[in-house]
């Protein structure tokens, strides 16, 4: 039994979701005739109370979509220096956008408003325009840290009052609205583009959607076919989406209570220096200094358990659909005999 840590992207879809795939309606989705494609676009922009979404093969594309519809040439963007947009997409903002970031060091990911407010340019000709905030909820990199729904309403009111444009990357936004208590409908009138994965915490083999209002994806849609994301025959893949929305929310209460027991387990272990507080499914800690985050990971792969390195001492573990209560009891045995 092999015990696969290194991320939620690595579950594979359930018997029902293939059932749900094999049998889904299709046409091309270029043409907008793909009637599985139309449904998932049409009840998650409804779900999130927005006028319309495009599903895109991946997080990474809805997220550079986001930043070519909602900036022009040169402008800047704020972000947290933990982001998944500046650390994992390849420096697409700077590539395909031609944008500049700001860089906030927020707490564990979390931007506050004092920082957003001191990271605007002046209107100057030798500075960019700062047009964009972006924030990340669950941030990966932060340990699955979430927004509160009063952060997000003060983030959004500032950005209004600003003439900010603000854009969720609401990768793992599911987690977070478990973990928070809140609910999806609280979302509603808040961001001008929202970007939702399926892959991650939903177990879908592939795909995420980004929305906005009507004009924005629009436009969208002539980046997603620039940057080769015009899928043709692509209900199969809205199909699994669409079951997950329907069936695989509920259950990320396992993913997070999963966690938090390697979490506590962790904080017992003599080669652990430290664990960051497990927020969601993600679980992040740094090993004492004689412990190398390589050698660590290679005594979890002889016992047939994967992780992932997050620094020279630094361990990631992601809970997901895949890990059950049998590979968190062997988990835990394993970790207490490290």
């Amino acid at each position: 039994m092999i015990i696969d840590l290194r991320s939620d992207t690595v579950t594979r879809p359930t018997k029902e979701m293939m059932d749900a795939m094999m049998s889904a309606k299709v046409g091309d989705d270029v043409f907008g005739e793909d009637p599985t494609v139309n449904e998932l676009e049409k009840k998650i922009a409804a779900l999130f109370g927005m006028d319309a979404a495009i599903f895109c093969p991946s997080g990474t594309m809805t997220n550079t979509i986001a930043l070519l519809i909602n900036t022009q040439l040169m402008d800047e963007v704020i972000v947290d220096k933990l982001s998944h947009i500046f650390n994992y997409e390849n420096h697409g903002y700077s590539v395909h956008a031609r944008l500049a970031l700001k860089l906030i060091e927020g707490d564990r990911g979390i931007i506050r408003v004092e920082q957003l407010k001191a990271s605007i340019n002046p209107d100057h000709d030798w500075m960019p325009n700062t047009q964009l905030a972006c924030i990340e909820n669950t941030c990966n990199k932060g340990g699955g840290s979430f927004y509160t729904l009063e952060q997000m309403k003060n983030i959004s009111a500032f950005c209004r009052k600003n003439n900010l444009r603000l854009h969720l990357d609401g990768a793992r936004i599911f987690n977070a609205l478990h973990a928070s208590g809140n609910k999806v409908s609280d979302l509603h009138g808040l961001f001008d583009t929202i970007s939702v994965c399926f892959s991650k915490g939903l177990g879908a083999p592939v795909g995420s959607v980004l929305m906005g209002n009507a004009a924005d994806i629009k436009r969208a849609r002539k980046f997603r076919k620039a940057l080769g994301g015009g899928m043709r025959q692509a209900g199969i893949l809205a199909a699994a989406c669409i079951y997950a929305l329907d069936h695989h929310i509920e259950r990320l209460k396992d993913d997070h209570h999963r966690a938090k027991q390697i979490g506590e387990v962790l904080k017992s272990c003599s080669f652990v220096k430290n664990v960051m507080d497990v927020f969601s499914n993600i679980i992040i800690f740094d090993l004492k200094e004689e412990n190398s985050a390589d050698i660590f990971l290679q005594k979890l792969q002889a016992q047939n358990i994967l992780a992932v390195p997050f620094g020279p001492s630094t361990i990631r573990m992601v809970t997901h659909l895949d890990f059950t209560d049998e590979m968190l009891e062997k988990t835990i045995d394993v970790l207490k005999k490290l």
